[in-house]
């Protein structure tokens, strides 16, 4: 047993781990990321022992990586040092205060987004930030996430009031208050929202709260091209509907939620839509919605109106990454994403799914494209390194094409290990030079999360 394992273990007791079958699920993710295992792996309960465990690790010159559900999809808690300590937040996970009538509440990092809703469901409030994975909000902090109900009420960054962090030295800081906006000092708060845990371990959080829409009517579309979909997304958005969510899935993934969930749509390009508000706005939303896409050629408009109709149709979504490995036994999932300015939707997903047909790739395109990004899920066999290397042009072409016109080569996953070359070419040599000096003030000896966002 090494000496920080000694150290701990009178503290930690269970919930340090030293086993290699125990460590090992860590090197777990949902991305195609070669990963190897922690050294070792603590699950503090209290914001002091996370502190300790900074101080220590520091002391032995191990490197920190924080864990949450392991749902992230471009290696962003891969270990890759030798000497590693895998900081698991799960048992972290308590709702601090739910304050109703500040539309806020408070939550340790392990609390993930299904359980907050779950507990505050009787206040009429809800946390809307919805990545599909059932993420801890830790995680979702750290890689700035999105999701499908971005387009109407924001990402991470939108809803962050504040947070704790423990910094390198095991200090702990607070940034931001429980006020709506602040003209005081640099915005900490958003300098460490989708820093992956790079600058600081994020133990607490002051999350903004929505109230629960009076009606929620959801509804399936299928179009003749994903053109028209696109473009009924694109004239929707410009019109100012406020729609709660707007989705596209192409004909190969809705042919694999088809067989996975049974929802018997027919194969064709198709929006998830989604509407919030009262009544009355519901239905002016919807005809307007209605009008635009049948001047796209939209066919079919069906709606799930039923709680369980509407769970059941965003169940769907939500498993379609494993509905579409499951079209090629055997294979696994490379995901990727970028996200352009709404004026630049239509044609980067046009230039993608051409790609993709001449490529003979099973790659189906899903998008939360009210905001503009979109997915490629590459479904690929692990010995055909022939269509892996067809997936990696693919890739770097619709990263090329993304930055061409303003975007960005990553609209929620993340940096992590897979986008560090694309982020170089995103942001310019002047610009990750200052995040440098950021990471070195703060983390002067490259404690936290190591070998991430910046190419070594």
């Amino acid at each position: 047993m090494n000496s920080l394992a000694q150290s701990l273990g009178d503290r930690f007791g269970s919930r340090l781990l030293t086993a290699p079958a125990a460590t090992a699920q860590y090197a777990q993710s949902e991305g195609h990321h070669a990963c190897q295992p922690p050294s070792l792996v603590a699950q503090p309960e209290t914001v002091e022992e996370v502190q300790l465990l900074v101080k220590m690790a520091a002391q032995e010159k191990y490197a920190i990586v924080a864990y949450g559900a392991g749902t992230s999809l471009e290696g962003n808690v891969a270990v890759t040092a030798t000497d590693t300590l895998c900081i698991d937040f799960g048992r972290m996970n308590r709702i601090v205060e739910v304050s109703p009538a500040d539309l806020l509440c408070v939550v340790e990092p392990g609390v993930t987004r299904e359980q907050l809703n779950t507990d505050i469901r009787a206040t009429g409030l809800f946390f809307p930030v919805d990545p599909g994975a059932n993420a801890t909000l830790g995680g979702m902090i750290s890689t700035r996430a999105s999701g499908t109900t971005t387009v109407r009420y924001g990402s991470m960054r939108e809803n962050i009031l504040g947070l704790k962090v423990v910094t390198a030295d095991g200090s702990l800081i607070s940034t931001g208050t429980r006020a709506r906006k602040s003209a005081s000092g640099y915005d900490l708060t958003h300098l460490f929202t989708g820093a992956e845990g790079t600058l600081g371990l994020i133990v607490e959080a002051s999350l903004r709260l929505h109230g629960q829409p009076e009606k929620i009517l959801a509804a399936t579309w299928n179009f003749g091209t994903a053109g028209g979909a696109v473009d009924t997304v694109i004239e929707t958005i410009q019109s100012g509907v406020p729609i709660a969510r707007m989705e596209l899935l192409d004909e190969a993934a809705i042919r694999a939620c088809n067989r996975q969930s049974s929802l018997g749509l027919p194969e064709q390009p198709m929006l998830f839509l989604e509407f919030h508000g009262s009544e009355s706005s519901v239905s002016d939303q919807l005809e307007l919605v209605r009008l635009i896409g049948e001047g796209h050629g939209g066919g079919r408009l069906q709606f799930a109106t039923a709680t369980e109709e509407r769970n059941a149709l965003w169940k769907a979504r939500h498993q379609a990454l494993w509905a579409a490995k499951a079209m090629v036994p055997g294979a696994v999932a490379w995901i990727t994403d970028i996200c352009v300015p709404i004026s630049q939707l239509s044609n980067a997903i046009a230039r993608a799914k051409a790609a993709i047909d001449a490529s003979d790739l099973f790659a189906p395109i899903l998008g939360h494209v009210g905001d503009g990004n979109f997915h490629v899920f590459f479904i690929l066999r692990p010995d055909d390194a022939a269509a892996w290397d067809r997936a990696r042009i693919i890739n770097e072409a619709m990263i090329d094409h993304a930055l061409s016109v303003g975007g960005t080569c990553t609209g929620e996953h993340g940096i992590g290990l897979g986008k560090r070359q694309a982020m170089q070419r995103e942001h310019g040599a002047e610009s990750v030079a200052t995040m440098r000096l950021i990471k070195d003030a703060l983390d002067p000896s490259g404690l936290f999360n190591p070998g991430k966002i910046f190419l070594d």
